[in-house]
């Protein structure tokens, strides 16, 4: 049970609480008070307000009569005639709506459909339209063609929803590899060691971006740059990618936009689920998922998974020849386990998830059996030695990741049905996290335990057209790290309070303004505003504006892998403060049909500016790497271009630019941020038969030059261009589908593209050249893999 709202879900014009077990999916958004006394003020107003009102509601479904079968009608239009009081249809066609005195009359509308004016006197029973396809469609065949990622067209925040379709366009292994067809999040690899993937939006580390798994904190802290491979990705159903600044309901973290993830859900999952996958370089996954109802109102939901990379395709992991394996071998299990509780006026979940994941990376000669047995140091934590750093210049490099991580969750709403507008809910998670790590001669442990809880009360303001949402949350992480023979540790103790509060004016104007008060242990009060508008300036075009601060914590070592893949040193010259930015944004969303299709544009504009940002500079020295706080300017502007259309019955296709202009004041210097592309283009093309047996999927990917921070002080033999070259990436995959069934087989980077020399002086692995951070582009070339699906309803 999430508390959140839920694109393709939301009413539009109608403060409405539904909050079935999967999540909370409290469709109130609310203003934030702009001070602490009006913010009482109107708390007490709405108690004694909720107590004291009764209005009279009217609920109902909406259906499709285009079909032999009646099927439910997503966003159809319901308002009081001669009033302004009105709503939407959710993704199940109901709806509840506020009858004020003296209406009676309840318009229902839906474009391409013939309107229907229902006449209402009591509000006992509910009601049930069916509408019928209007005279201009007589020649239109109408069939399901919901596109597999789409932008919400009832949220005032920009949220694109990445469906179950759109992410089995690809392999989808895990949540890093989840954004290879999409435009809004870059994804590449963080170095040449570790194998992890890192995403960026707006021009920014992920770090910027607030991750949660179902409304629940999730990939931030000591989990930011591995978390996203500990995520499966059939475990996922959905994802809502949210630009610029978020609710503040979930928090401050949020600088440069909110990745929300949907998981399986246990009652509307299959009994049984299988997939496989194999790669060339022997890299093996198996996921086995499991659903059931227990009695009538509880469902429970298993989810494993077990992948892995040996030793036994060693000699195909180093395709550049640098001795060096091109990606680590691994091991992981992970697990999640959960129940939900469906009531009629209490609904809930609770669950577990583990996690064990270990890495082995490094010089092959590390892993050769026959190579001199020298002094060694033992960590049990790892499984395997570290070298003594006396013998550091004989000892082949070896690298060793191990994290364990176990997870407990929990979720409570409380619903009104003779005010369905009403709605209480809680969440509250508990998070022990631990990670063991050597790279050559570079060491590190990190402990985290983190506490939330989140608590939100929602309702209306006299009618419909003005909605609320408060409440108070708590966030707790305790730190320990070790880094060589330092140690930094901190407990961020964090309680606040928000407010939200949404003003409507149906089929026209959304306005969503709030405001939250954290009162953190450490740096004091934070104040976060945030102000969401929508105007629709047609039935098919929307304007959004959007504007909000932001404030996190970083985590210097835990975020940034390069100080631990390479000789660099560590300098950090003065305390660290917190990170301040103010985001900014708008765009355009346009529906449209041309020759007949359907086919949608989207125009972004996106700036971020920092207060105060924790620089990482790698340009100042080639053996150093230097954390300061700002002492300038650092921002980031973002252009984006894209376009949806269907020229023929069941071809998709998808053409996208960006254009980055990222500059950071490094070294007193204002400069372009390394290592982040000035532009990006995406094209992907999507075809499927009939009944979708054959499903046909290419994406090609531009990816624009990166300016390499500087090295040129270092020997000749070790220095770097300026800038990277532009390259192209091309992927591809073919699905073949059966009853209970589907196979797969696909190749990433086709073209075989990667960086040729990636790691730095890779023959001196301890001396103090060596580098494996400057990675610009691909490291493993071209990728053949297969894989299937099995599922049993």
């Amino acid at each position: 049970m999430n508390i959140f709202v839920r694109p393709d879900r939301m009413n539009r014009h109608e403060a409405i609480v539904s909050i079935p077990i999967d999540a909370f999916q409290l469709h109130i958004r609310s203003f934030s008070l702009f001070s602490e006394k009006a913010f009482l003020l109107l708390a007490v107003y709405l108690i004694i307000h909720s107590v004291a009102a009764q209005s009279q509601t009217v609920r109902g479904t909406i259906q499709d009569g285009s079909m032999q079968q009646a099927s439910p009608l997503v966003g159809a239009s319901i308002f009081w005639q001669g009033t302004t009081i009105g709503t939407t249809t959710d993704a199940n066609g109901k709806f509840v709506i506020n009858q004020p005195t003296n209406a009676h009359a309840l318009i229902i509308s839906f474009v391409g459909y013939t309107n229907d004016t229902i006449h209402v006197h009591s509000s006992e029973q509910e009601i049930l339209v069916t509408l019928k396809p209007g005279q201009t469609l007589k020649e239109v065949v109408i069939e399901d063609s919901r596109a597999s990622s789409f932008i919400d067209p009832l949220n005032p925040i920009r949220t694109e929803k990445i469906t179950t379709k759109e992410l089995q366009k690809a392999a989808c292994c895990n949540l890093s590899e989840s954004f290879e067809t999409n435009a809004s999040v870059d994804v590449s690899f963080s170095d040449a060691i570790s194998g992890t993937k890192q995403i960026q939006m707006l021009g920014l580390d992920g770090v910027y971006v607030q991750m949660q798994t179902e409304n629940i904190p999730s990939i931030r802290g000591l989990n930011a740059i591995y978390g996203l491979n500990h995520t499966p990705g059939t475990w996922v159903s959905s994802i809502d990618v949210g630009k610029g600044a978020g609710s503040v309901v979930n928090g401050y973290e949020s600088i440069t936009g909110q990745i929300n993830v949907e998981l399986q859900k246990p009652e509307a999952s299959e009994r049984l689920f299988v997939n496989g996958y194999l790669n060339q370089m022997g890299r093996g996954e198996l996921n086995i998922q499991s659903a059931q109802k227990v009695g009538k109102k509880w469902s429970t939901g298993l989810l494993l998974h077990g992948s892995a990379l040996g030793e036994s395709f060693m000699d195909q992991m180093d395709r550049n020849k640098d001795g060096f394996l091109d990606l680590p071998m691994f091991k992981q299990f992970n697990a999640l386990n959960r129940w939900k509780y469906d009531g009629e006026r209490v609904k809930g979940q609770f669950g577990i998830k583990t996690l064990y994941d270990n890495r082995r990376g490094g010089q092959l000669s590390y892993y050769d059996p026959s190579h001199e047995e020298i002094p060694m140091i033992y960590d049990p934590d790892m499984g395997h030695s570290m070298p003594d750093p006396n013998y550091q210049h004989k000892t082949p490099y070896g690298t060793g990741t191990t994290t364990r991580r176990n997870e407990v969750f929990g979720k409570l709403g409380i619903i009104f049905p003779e005010a369905p507008y009403r709605g209480l809910g809680i969440i509250v998670s508990g998070v022990d996290h631990e990670t063991n790590a050597f790279f050559g001669t570079n060491t590190y442990k990190g402990q985290e335990q983190t506490l939330y809880a989140n608590l939100i009360y929602q309702t209306i303001i006299g009618n419909t057209n003005h909605a609320i949402r408060m409440g108070m949350s708590y966030m707790m992480d305790k730190y320990n790290e070790r880094y060589r023979d330092s140690s930094f540790a901190r407990t961020e103790s964090v309680p606040g309070i928000f407010g939200e509060y949404t003003y409507t004016i149906p089929n026209k104007f959304t306005a969503v303004a709030g405001l939250r008060t954290d009162f953190h242990n450490l740096f004091g009060t934070i104040v976060t505003p945030r102000l969401h508008l929508k105007y629709d300036v047609g039935r098919h075009t929307s304007l959004r504006a959007s504007a909000g601060r932001g404030f996190r914590v970083a985590n210097p070592i835990a975020e940034n892998t390069a100080v631990l893949v390479s000789s660099r040193q560590l300098v950090v010259t003065q305390r660290l403060n917190p990170e301040k930015a103010w985001n900014y944004g708008i765009n355009l969303s346009h529906d449209f049909r041309l020759f007949g299709r359907y086919g949608s544009l989207l125009i972004d504009l996106y700036r971020t500016e920092f207060s105060n940002q924790v620089v990482t500079d790698l340009d100042a020295n080639p053996q150093q790497i230097r954390f300061y706080n700002l002492e300038g300017r650092s921002f980031a502007n973002t252009a984006q271009v894209e376009l949806n259309y269907q020229p023929i019955k069941r071809l998709d296709v998808k053409l996208a630019y960006k254009l980055y202009d990222v500059r950071t004041t490094i070294n007193q210097q204002l400069r372009r941020r390394p290592l982040v592309s000035r532009d990006r283009a995406l094209f992907n093309v999507a075809y499927a038969t009939k009944k979708d047996k054959w499903k046909f999927d290419f994406t090609t990917q531009w990816i624009g030059s990166k300016r390499i921070p500087d090295t040129q002080v270092s020997p000749s033999e070790y220095q770097q261009e300026k800038n990277s070259p532009s390259y192209l990436i091309f992927n591809a995959q073919v699905t073949r589908s059966f009853k209970n069934l589907d196979w797969y087989i696909g190749g990433e980077n086709l073209g075989n593209f990667r960086q040729s020399n990636p790691i730095i002086a890779a023959n001196d692995p301890f001396g103090q050249y060596f580098d494996a951070s400057l990675v610009w582009g691909p490291i493993v070339g071209r990728m053949i893999y297969t894989g299937f699906r099995f599922r049993i309803k």
